[in-house]
């Protein structure tokens, strides 16, 4: 028998890279696979190796097991029956089935009666690039997806005044603003603690936290305005008279970058700040020294989210933000605002088009129709109503405001296609649904890059193959697009060929084929994927569309690719080999302070102050007030606040949550104790949409008058006897109550009450 020191221990598991797929920092992690079939992340740490989170990681994704091997994944297509139950098809029958109900619509209405419904997720946006394929077939005009209730009010506002998308430097400003932003919780930047720690304990530097809740993030605050819910324009438009009216703004930078400026200062010359500080509920000499340090700070990083972004006022608010920003001159210089050198942005920030939505006339920004006015386009006779829905990778009739008038709508659909991996509450409506690899079975990438000055692309390699007859998006639209005739078997055979015979003969041929067939460019995804996804590594197949990307990219930030190291006859090939060549992401793109000013999107290089469509509602501030009041919904309601174990749903199963598994309604000690309410208590929670019962968690981070509930929670669950893990909030929420420009929903300021049970 041979000793011990001879034995052989069982090699552990080897590391292997991924990324999370929680929020939009997309940061990277390292996993451990095990269990019986090989299939389990049994552990999960952060990858030092990864150019952006350094090792960082959150303690979300230590979870991810629970997405991966959910036990209610669905394996194969499901068609519905008359009688409304889903029975099991082939794929051949399934794609054979869906291409001919959804041209059968086409033909007879429109391709722009469908509604596209996704192209996003947290690192799962490569299906959007390929659902392109499928877009261009049937015609479809008009999509929408989570960007639409979040960033188009943002996005207007950025395409009006600087033509195109800015981030800020909060690692090296001297001033750091947060506004309706909580990021110990909801992240957005590259090791969020870490820089938060970093900013609030240098004497030097300030931060400034913006939000009617005592967040974890004002805990570190060297000034927490604690606004009322809904206040935030008002506050705004306070601090930015304030520097007016003291002669705080940088004229210098005003006079040689921006235009338009005396069409804006008359709005605030006279404005009454101390009103105004008062209905935004905040000290007025507390405002007036926000408006200093941020006046005369050398660098100022400012950063809106959701909790204004999906509140009252909410597109203002963004001008505001952006006054503020500019006039002070926080653009382009080390520790401010900056303009961002993306792949691919998954949002645009250009000129208004004029589009608008076909029945409620709606404007259409960064081509998306507004998530809330999507029952308005469908439950209506109106001849250019929407008629059929394909869904990918989305939960809408959970995610969007006024669920049961979501589920309405999509019940008055003729045909509704949904692509996912679980029978979500948007597939239960479905007509089918068509089940995918998940986001560790496949290829994958990181569209939420905005850093500087140093960007970074992460395109992972699958974890595994998918169970046996399951496959990724970019496989189901080449078939349906084969299915359709539109994916041309000849075009696919010309780039095969191409792409042996060498990169100038594959590029020649591409672009012989984008000038001599117009619909080329339309199925250009999935022909690429059918063309050389097999020729690239292992597991890196969906990233073949990629290469039109980097051809794209080559062409509109050359400089900042070069100064990344990248190079070579063909920049765009040379970028495209570098992100195939990198299972851990790398520095695609590195900028420099210097050049932002030049990357001012606008005619003529210049910051245009005047936003006219949003005059009347600044004036309109003088004569209004945050919520109008409602003595059968006194309360406030928050419907969906970001917590230690909350993200998006795909993860659906409730026991994910080591914290706040129930998703308790959040309350301040003074209403408690006026209702009658302790802690871990029962209450009945009303909107006028729909009534709720709620466990109850009594804190003093809540301001009296607010509540909250947890986002990302309410999604019922087969295999936990049918549980639901909290509630969902937009069976809470109007469609109607949204913002008059944007259409962004006001989930963050929803008139609610609260009783005992």
């Amino acid at each position: 028998m041979p000793a011990p020191s001879e034995l052989e221990s069982p090699a552990a598991p080897e590391w292997k890279p991924t990324a999370c797929i929680l929020c939009e920092c997309n940061c990277g992690l390292e996993v451990q696979l095990g269990g019986e079939d090989g299939r389990r992340l049994l552990k999960v740490r952060g990858d030092k190796a990864h150019p952006a989170s350094e090792g960082y990681a959150c303690e979300k994704p230590s979870r991810l097991d629970f997405y991966q091997n959910d036990a209610g994944r669905i394996t194969k297509p499901l068609r519905r029956r008359d009688d409304g139950r889903f029975e099991e098809v082939d794929w051949d029958t399934a794609i054979r089935e869906v291409a001919t109900r959804l041209a059968a619509i086409r033909d007879a209405h429109g391709g722009d009666k469908i509604l596209y419904y996704g192209g996003g997720g947290q690192g799962n946006h490569l299906p959007g690039g390929y659902a392109r394929s499928t877009r261009a077939a049937l015609g479809i005009r008009y999509a929408s997806n989570a960007l639409a209730q979040e960033k188009t009010g943002e996005a207007f506002v950025l395409g009006k005044m600087i033509g195109t998308l800015c981030r800020a430097d909060f690692e090296h400003c001297e001033v750091g603003v947060f506004i309706g932003k909580n990021p110990w919780f909801s992240h957005s930047l590259p090791r969020a603690r870490v820089t938060l720690r970093e900013l609030a304990k240098d004497p030097s530097r300030t931060m400034i936290v913006i939000d009617p809740r005592r967040t974890e993030t004002a805990d570190l605050a060297d000034i927490h305005l604690q606004v009322k819910p809904a206040g935030d324009a008002w506050l705004l438009a306070a601090i930015f008279a304030v520097i007016v009216q003291e002669g705080l703004l940088d004229e210098d930078f005003i006079e040689a970058r921006g235009e338009n400026f005396d069409q804006v200062r008359p709005h605030f010359e006279a404005l009454p700040i101390a009103q105004y500080c008062e209905e935004a509920g905040c000290p007025e000499e507390q405002v007036r020294e926000a408006a200093r340090v941020i006046a005369n700070a050398s660098s100022v990083a400012m950063f809106e989210d959701l909790g204004v972004q999906m509140n009252r006022n909410s597109t203002l608010v963004s001008y505001l933000h952006y006054l503020i920003a500019f006039g002070t001159g926080n653009y382009g210089r080390k520790g401010s605002k900056y303009p961002v050198s993306s792949l691919q942005q998954i949002l645009q920030a250009g000129p208004d088009k004029g589009e608008t939505a076909p029945v409620t006339g709606t404007k259409i920004i960064n081509g998306l129709v507004a998530c809330n006015r999507i029952p308005d386009e469908i439950l209506t006779d109106h001849p250019d109503r929407l008629r059929a829905a394909f869904v990918e990778a989305a939960n809408p009739v959970h995610s969007l405001a006024d669920s049961r008038r979501m589920r309405e709508a999509f019940e008055a659909l003729e045909f509704v296609v949904v692509v996912d991996v679980a029978l979500t509450e948007t597939a239960q409506l479905a007509d089918y649904v068509l089940p995918v690899a998940t986001q560790f079975e496949k290829a994958e990438a990181t569209f939420f890059n905005f850093e500087f000055p140093k960007n970074y692309f992460h395109l992972r390699t699958a974890l595994m193959d998918p169970p046996e007859g399951l496959f990724s998006e970019p496989e189901l639209h080449a078939r349906l697009a084969e299915a359709w005739g539109t994916l041309k078997q000849s075009h696919v055979d010309a780039l095969a060929a191409a792409w042996d015979e060498g990169r100038d003969a594959f590029r020649n041929t591409f672009f012989d084929l984008v000038g001599s067939d117009a619909s080329f460019m339309g199925s250009a995804p999935a022909t690429l994927y059918r063309a050389i996804g097999d020729e690239l590594p292992k597991g890196r197949a969906e990233g073949a569309a990629l290469w039109a990307i980097a051809q794209i990219a080559a062409t509109k930030i050359p400089d900042s690719i070069r100064r990344a190291g990248i190079d070579g006859p063909n920049l765009g090939d040379a970028l495209f080999d570098a992100i195939i060549g990198s299972d851990r992401g790398l520095v695609f793109a590195v900028d420099e302070w210097e050049a932002s000013l030049g990357k001012i999107g606008r005619e003529g290089g210049r910051i245009d102050f005047a936003v006219p469509e949003l005059f009347e509602a600044l004036d309109g501030l003088a004569t209004s007030t945050r919520m109008p009041r409602n003595p059968d919904f006194p309360m406030v309601l928050s419907a969906g606040e970001r917590r230690s174990f909350t993200a998006n749903t795909i993860v659906r199963h409730p026991g994910w949550r080591k914290k706040g598994a129930d998703g308790a309604l959040a309350i301040a000690p003074a209403d408690a104790e006026r209702l009658g309410l302790a802690d871990g208590g029962r209450a009945r929670l009303s909107t006028k949409r729909g009534s709720v019962e709620v466990s109850i968690a009594v804190s003093d981070r809540m301001q009296p008058g607010h509540c909250a509930l947890p986002n990302g929670t309410g999604v019922a669950h087969a295999d936990a006897d049918g549980v639901v893990g909290g509630i969902a909030p937009n069976e809470l929420t109007a469609s109607e109550d949204c913002d008059d420009l944007a259409g962004t929903p006001w989930h963050k300021s929803t008139a609610a009450r609260v009783e005992a049970l």
